[in-house]
């Protein structure tokens, strides 16, 4: 059985850290060493925005050294993934670019929902206790030094993705200078998050009760709870007692009991503060620590790409998921979505020899049926614009910014002119690919949410034929269409000119 040796780094916020891998069918993953070195990374980035030139020489001899004991290993693939204390960098591609002419490793800057989504994977990978947690509500939490992000389950279904910038290493940044005027250093900290957990508590846990919640972290969450979890659970009583004896300790105490530096103690009682706040505004009764990090995730998401891990859990689902609960947050038709989703995929799989996308355009385009009318809650007089402006403001889960910008602008084009003139002189900037694909999800989506005018589901089905350079579309429908066909000109005029052919409706009576 072939095996496949990967190597998962991860840029964070106080550490850089490698694990490797043997990955296989059989074995599925399997770690064969696992390094750390402590870096305050957080500590410049979310202060100053910048990194010294100090720093930036440290981190490149890490990767070098990285680099040594990856030939060791005979690592074949590896990915080296940063988080929040490179987006919140002011020059973030300078410093990737810098690090990778100086070591050879390139630095994916994750976004929020990039970052959780391969979090979400590194629990999946645990399938049996993964799934069966699910069932009941349950929240994902991942306590981070920049953010703290958090995911709602409830009957396997993704409920809703938010991330919150109140981690470990912010907060206590924010609040070092106060920390020598209290004698209460965690109640000041409960203070401080407060209003960022009310508006969450008070928008998404309406009428939702989550019983469990799954922990994620660095290697500090490991360390606070390592005496305390021989089966993973903690109880709610056991992380009072434990949430007491941390919050009670001085920091010199803290760091010789976890062994680990006082630097670093420092962030136990912000870490601590920010779990029971969540815990509380939940009413959770059990914690699940599954011990597992961004680094599985990482290698999970790579085997299962290379088809070498099958995963029972559809994570293609959950963005779609997500997004529907996006517009269902919007107030958008749901009866008119369903309909134009099933007109809009019929076009794309009918067509596929000739226009050139694959699975994940698809996943796209599903989603930009599901946002397309978002903006209406705000304007209906500007629906483009503002339902731009909702995507672009939205996280959704498991997609990187760049698929966000491609939906966004997908459905902006829905609504206005495509524009062409002036591309290739007014913004030298631009990626022609990525524009071309976003005219042709924006041509499929015109066409389908036309055929929907009305939004009565007058089409009840549709099959799309290609043949030569002919695309037959034929709809089936007993109502009366003249509405939906008399609008489609200047539709079926974009779809042609961006697809380069010929465009002929039929319809077929169902009754």
């Amino acid at each position: 059985m072939a095996v496949l040796t990967f190597a998962a780094i991860d840029v964070g916020s106080y550490e850089i850290s490698m694990k490797i891998y043997e990955l296989s069918k059989r074995s599925r993953m399997r770690v064969v060493n696992d390094i750390r070195y402590r870096l305050q990374l957080g500590s410049e980035s979310y202060s100053v925005g910048r990194f010294s030139m100090e720093t930036v020489d440290k981190i490149c001899e890490i990767l070098l050294d990285f680099q040594r004991i990856m030939k060791e290993f005979g690592v074949q693939k590896s990915r080296a993934c940063a988080t929040s204390s490179f987006r919140e960098l002011s020059n973030p591609m300078v410093i990737v670019e810098q690090i990778y002419v100086r070591t050879g490793i390139h630095i994916d800057i994750l976004s929020n929902a990039e970052q959780h989504f391969l979090g979400y994977k590194s629990i999946a990978a645990i399938e049996i206790g993964f799934k069966k947690m699910i069932q009941k509500g349950t929240a994902i939490l991942e306590v981070g030094g920049g953010a703290v992000q958090v995911s709602l389950f409830d009957k396997d279904a993704l409920v809703c993705t938010q991330n919150l910038k109140i981690g470990s290493v912010r907060i206590r940044e924010r609040l070092r200078e106060l920390v020598k005027n209290t004698q209460h250093y965690d109640e000041l900290l409960a203070e401080f998050i407060r209003n960022d957990l009310d508006t969450f508590q008070r928008l998404y846990l309406k009428d939702r009760e989550i019983r469990n919640v799954i922990l994620l972290g660095d290697f500090l969450t490991d360390t606070i709870f390592r005496d305390e979890r021989a089966d993973n659970i903690i109880t709610k009583a056991e992380f009072t007692k434990r949430y007491q004896d941390c919050t009670e300790k001085p920091e010199l105490v803290l760091a010789q009991e976890m062994d680990i530096e006082p630097e670093y103690a420092s962030l136990v009682v912000p870490t601590m503060v920010i779990l029971g706040s969540f815990i509380d505004i939940f009413g959770a009764e059990a914690l699940w620590v599954p011990g597992v990090s961004l680094h599985d995730g990482m290698a999970y998401d790579f085997a299962e790409k290379e088809k070498l891990i099958k995963s029972s859990h559809d994570f293609e689902n959950d963005i779609v998921v997500a997004s529907r609960n996006i517009a269902k947050r919007y107030s958008s038709g749901k009866a008119h979505i369903q309909g134009t989703t099933a007109l809009a995929l019929a076009i794309f799989d009918g067509m596929k020899k000739i226009h050139g996308l694959g699975p994940r355009e698809r996943l796209l385009l599903r989603i930009a049926v599901q946002l397309h009318d978002c903006g209406k809650y705000i304007s209906i007089g500007d629906v483009a614009e503002c339902s731009y402006h909702i995507i672009m403001s939205t996280e959704i889960i498991g997609l990187s910014t760049e698929e966000r910008q491609i939906i966004a602008d997908v459905v902006r084009y829905n609504n206005i002119k495509f524009v062409y003139s002036g591309v290739y002189e007014e913004n030298l900037g631009v990626n022609v690919e990525r524009h071309l694909k976003i005219g042709k999800l924006a041509a499929i989506l015109r066409l389908a949410n036309a055929l929907d005018r009305s939004h009565y589901q007058k089409v009840k089905g549709l099959k799309a034929v290609m043949k030569e350079r002919e695309l037959t579309i034929v709809m089936e429908s007993d109502q009366d269409i003249s509405l939906e066909l008399g609008l489609l000109k200047d539709k079926v005029d974009f779809f042609e000119e961006i697809f380069g052919i010929r465009l002929t409706l039929r319809r077929k009576r169902t009754a």
